[in-house]
């Protein structure tokens, strides 16, 4: 079913061909002020110069010789330098409803992708300690990223990498030792930079409860090997649950261990040493990366023969590559800016294509309440874990309050508004006017909502400029997809549900028996009533859809417990 814009694309061409315009792609967009028009084009000004004729002249004979049989347009007016804004009929906005309830749960899915593989890597926390609101933003946005690109047709592979190595690691194992040791009634201090929260002493505490008593005075390497696997396992275990909890799933866990374990790690430092970009200085090993465009050369081993970080960065990502990804997409902390352009140049000096992978940093999160920063965790330290907060708001208010916003600004998550369960709750908001939909079914039955699912009724019987208003806004949604995905941002769609819902609420508002009697739904007229039931229906089907990206659920009736399960986790794509 050719939507309107493929319609008008296809008669301006008809119109270039006949004036001897060369291939050209017709752009159709909306136009910022709606009083313009509902698509407008700037076609003209682009083949000026090929045509040899103002831009506006060339408009004007498009206009002109535009056959409008067909379009679903109205009127074609000539606006500016050359622009042509297109106005489409009413029986052309109602119709198309029915592509939206047709498709239902496809509504809004496109192959844009054409089914080629994208890996996303997102969360990688250090299995150090619980995760915090960073990684619960994270973990919103890398999810819901996925879904994006699911929806438009890549192939998607999600995969959490486990820095389960390095400095960081031993530091964790060296402070369960200490708490280990003051379990057994030892007091020393933790060491420098030892973790300090409560979660190291519970997991001493697990260490000796299960019969590990024989470590006192035991400072050996293979004894504190011991506490790091122990370590390891129950916060690699705790983080996993508490992630599965906030309905975020992976294809695969890649441990950085197994670069080492594998060889991967000492195999990129003999690749890079055949590129002649490797050279000694001060005793460490340095690579080049000012040739790919780095502020500065970066230090690839140091002088006591253990990798910087972006070392085994760079061993990931070719493995990555030779896995068949050749589309990636990192999700990652501002922390994290500064290792962008020195991986990008190891993996460019190893023959990787410039740009690879693909990184979204995001800003870190400030949780307030009353205008006052908020840190009441006990268990982690100095920071509020994603658990405690999503215990007290809700996985849906938490995942999208992580996802309304850019991902490179700054995240304010307003604790208040978070525990609001009115409609100046935008989660809220959205959720309501979907329920709303559904109430209307609930009192309609069974027989007239089947009826609004086939599209059936009069749609040109939807003239009223708030129902108009209503179905241009629900035709927008494909392109909302489209630009989300296209952008890796998710508070594009989020911004679209909150502006849809607004217009939703204003007509179901209007059509309340009591103020506005000629706008209800569900009225004796059957023609109208059927007309408006289905596009109710094409509401429902929007805000479900597009909660359904965010992995927001879309209750059907407003409830203290309103969500529903999140959809199943996608298939792994066959190996390549």
């Amino acid at each position: 079913m050719n939507d309107p814009r493929t319609r008008i694309a296809e008669a301006v061409q008809r119109v270039l061909a006949g004036m001897g315009a060369g291939e050209t792609e017709v752009r159709l967009e909306r136009p910022r002020d709606p009083t313009h028009g509902d698509w407008a084009t700037s076609v003209a000004l682009t083949l000026a110069k090929e045509l040899k004729k103002p831009p506006r002249q060339i408009a004007a004979e498009i206009a002109a010789a535009l056959d409008l049989a067909d379009t679903g347009i109205s009127a074609v007016e000539v606006a500016g330098p050359g622009f042509l804004n297109f106005r489409l009929s009413s029986g052309s906005i109602a119709a198309q409803l029915e592509r939206i309830v047709i498709e239902d749960e496809a509504y809004g899915f496109s192959v844009t992708g054409g089914g080629e593989r994208m890996i996303v890597e997102w969360v990688s926390a250090n299995p150090t300690g619980p995760l915090h609101l960073g990684h619960g933003r994270q973990a919103a946005l890398g999810d819901t990223i996925c879904d994006l690109l699911s929806a438009t047709g890549w192939s998607v592979y999600r995969e959490y990498y486990y820095n389960d190595a390095g400095n960081q690691i031993e530091m964790l194992a060296k402070s369960v030792r200490t708490r280990y040791l003051q379990v057994l009634g030892e007091w020393i201090e933790l060491p420098e930079g030892g973790y300090q929260g409560d979660y190291i002493l519970d997991i001493a505490k697990q260490l000796y409860l299960q019969g590990k008593e024989g470590y006192r005075g035991d400072d050996s390497p293979a004894s504190l090997e011991v506490f790091r696997k122990f370590a390891v396992r129950l916060l690699r275990a705790e983080q996993d649950r508490d992630l599965a909890e906030f309905r975020v799933q992976f294809h695969n866990h890649y441990l950085e261990s197994s670069l080492y374990n594998e060889g991967r790690v000492e195999a990129t430092i003999q690749a890079l040493r055949a590129t002649g970009l490797v050279f000694e200085e001060d005793g460490a090993v340095w690579l080049r990366t000012t040739t790919y465009g780095d502020d500065k050369d970066r230090v690839m081993v140091r002088g006591d023969g253990a990798p910087t970080y972006f070392l085994p960065d760079i061993a990931y990502h070719m493995a990555k590559w030779e896995r068949g990804f050749q589309h990636a997409i990192n999700v990652q902390g501002s922390d994290h800016h500064g290792t962008v352009a020195r991986v990008r140049a190891g993996l460019r000096a190893l023959g990787l294509p410039e740009g690879y992978p693909e990184y979204v940093i995001h800003q870190m999160v400030r949780l307030e309440q009353g205008g006052k920063e908020v840190k009441f965790s006990k268990r982690a330290g100095s920071y509020t874990t994603l658990r405690e907060l999503f215990e007290m708001v809700g996985v849906d208010v938490a995942r999208y309050f992580f996802l309304m916003r850019k991902p490179e600004g700054q995240l304010v998550f307003d604790l208040d508004m978070a525990l609001d369960q009115s409609e100046k709750n935008p989660v809220y908001k959205i959720q309501y006017a979907h329920a709303r939909m559904c109430s209307i079914f609930g009192k309609a039955g069974q027989a007239l909502e089947a009826e609004a699912k086939a599209g059936k009724g009069d749609l040109t019987r939807l003239d009223h400029p708030v129902e108009l208003a209503l179905v241009k806004h629900l035709a927008e949604y494909p392109e909302v997809v489209e630009r989300a995905a296209a952008t890796r941002a998710p508070h594009t769609l989020c911004e679209y549900l909150e502006q849809t819902s607004g217009v939703v609420n204003s007509w179901y508002h209007a059509g309340n028996p009591s103020r506005n009697p000629e706008l209800a739904v569900l009225i004796a007229d059957p023609d109208l009533r059927a007309a408006r039931l289905v596009l109710a229906r094409a509401v429902r089907v929007v805000l479900r859809n597009g909660l359904r990206i965010l992995n927001v659920s879309a209750p059907v009736r407003m409830e203290r417990a309103l969500e529903e399960p999140p959809p199943a986790p996608p298939a792994a794509p066959p190996a390549s």
